[in-house]
């Protein structure tokens, strides 16, 4: 998906800062790869990190990354996008850091800098950026969540970005809006006006958002247990995806048109109260290499969130997500209102379930609507069908989310990215429940959570997954 923009502004280098670290090696070598196959990079890449490497160094692990990462290898792509590295070595807090940067980038007129770095080294990169004309050049800014630990650090990292770049050359990359089915749930109801108009208070009775994962922490205590649940994935990745799927269309194509919207829904959402949600962390967390032994970190987190629009006023949005569970499953699943009269229900039925339309983001990419039809025989009754729609790998190649939106990030195109004002609009509602998170409450791994967490459940309680 790419709006119709003017090839023109598209970036001719990209600088990426932290390029020695993790981010790199698991994702953005591998989303070079891609661009490249698909012949959307034809310009350098330069790495810039304090780590005590050549270029030579760098390309063998760029290589090595591409190698272990890349599910389907272009031995071309490769070897393209290693002869296009170029590094500079260097601290970011000094001037002549940047001034070899700059000289790899005189002949560039539009250079993208992408900011795989920890938000405490921003200031002195930006700073650095400011000092060579980067963003004179017109080019942009792409920075990683989380943007911000609360409102307040949010609305300095804006301060702090914008104080350099024009809004609209800052990249807030989130992959998780870059996922193929996350885009289905925008063109879905796009693109289905009669089963649109179904996705209304008068026809919905809540909503559910699941992000759980089977597997703990391990391997990433430090950084986990600086954030939390909340902070991972809360407030960016779902409330994000909460606002795709309750945002009226857009008015247009243009990258703008859509964020309105989203920005519209995030502006509407209630702040959160703290007795809304609860907290909880799977045991043995404390166990885990560089978890202090008193952390009360949430690996899990429940919560019922409010929209006050005009289409979805009085409609409960339930959003959960944790570690270690009992399954691994990402979902959007919208529950509508059970029939006024359980008419010819099946054996043992007390009332018919509820129509649902569930989209799997993973496992198994998939799209289910889930309907009642008679049921075979002589009996006179109904009994529950899915008609499922799966994502078939056959019809095309399946562009990674890191590839497709650094390739929009280069074009100049908007469209996938958070805007500030919806990432401060996020951390505003989630801001009371950071203030005051109350208990933290333990759950046995390979468990659904903390008994607790019940309170806050939808009602008839979360719907079981869909096996194939």
């Amino acid at each position: 998906m790419r709006a119709n923009l003017d090839h023109r502004d598209r970036s001719d280098a990209l600088v990426l800062f932290g390029i020695t670290g993790d981010l790199a090696y698991k994702k953005l070598f591998p989303a070079l790869h891609d661009l490249e196959r698909d012949q959307d990079l034809d310009f350098p890449v330069i790495g810039v990190a304090r780590s005590d490497w050549t270029v030579e160094v760098l390309r063998e692990r760029a290589e090595k990354s591409m190698r272990e990462e890349v599910e389907d290898l272009d031995e071309e792509a490769m070897r393209t996008v290693i002869d296009r590295l170029e590094y500079v070595q260097g601290d970011y807090n000094d001037p002549a850091t940047f001034e070899r940067l700059n000289e790899l980038l005189q002949d560039c007129s539009r250079p993208m800098a992408y900011l795989a770095i920890p938000p405490s080294l921003f200031d002195e990169v930006v700073e650095g950026l400011d000092m060579i004309g980067a963003n004179e050049r017109g080019g942009g800014v792409v920075v990683e969540k989380p943007f911000g630990r609360d409102l307040k650090s949010a609305e300095e990292l804006d301060k702090l970005l914008q104080a350099t770049f024009d809004e609209d050359l800052i990249y807030r990359i989130d992959h998780f809006l870059g996922k193929e089915t996350v885009l289905d749930v925008m063109l879905f109801r796009l693109a289905n006006p009669v089963l649109d108009t179904l996705l209304h208070r008068h026809h919905v009775d809540h909503i559910q958002i699941t992000m759980a994962e089977d597997f703990g922490i391990d391997g990433r205590g430090g950084f986990y247990d600086s954030v939390g649940a909340m902070r991972d994935v809360v407030q960016n990745h779902l409330l994000q995806v909460m606002a795709l799927i309750l945002a009226e269309p857009p008015v247009s194509d243009d990258p703008e048109a859509l964020r309105d919207e989203k920005s519209k829904v995030l502006r509407a959402l209630r702040p959160v109260r703290p007795e809304d949600m609860v907290r909880g962390q799977y045991e043995g967390y404390l166990e885990v290499d560089q978890i202090p032994a008193d952390s009360t970190t949430e690996t899990f987190v429940s919560l019922v969130a409010k929209v006050d629009t005009w289409r979805w006023s009085g409609v409960p949005i339930h959003i959960r997500a944790g570690k270690a569970m009992d399954e691994t499953r990402t979902e959007i699943a919208v529950v509508f209102q059970r029939p006024p009269l359980a008419l010819y229900r099946g054996e043992g039925m007390d009332s018919p379930p509820p129509n649902t339309l569930r989209f799997r983001i993973k496992p198994a990419e998939r799209i289910d609507l889930g309907i009642q039809l008679k049921k075979p025989g002589e009996e006179i009754a109904t009994e529950s069908v899915l008609m499922t729609y799966r994502w078939d790998d056959r019809q095309g190649r399946h562009t990674e989310a890191y590839a497709r939106l650094l390739g929009d990030a280069l074009l100049g195109d908007r469209t996938l990215f958070a805007r500030s004002d919806s990432v401060l609009a996020a951390w505003k509602a989630v801001q009371p429940l950071l203030d005051d998170p109350g208990p933290v409450y333990h759950y046995e791994q390979g468990q659904p959570g903390p008994d607790e967490a019940k309170r806050v459940a939808p009602p008839g309680g979360w719907l079981a997954p869909l096996h194939e």
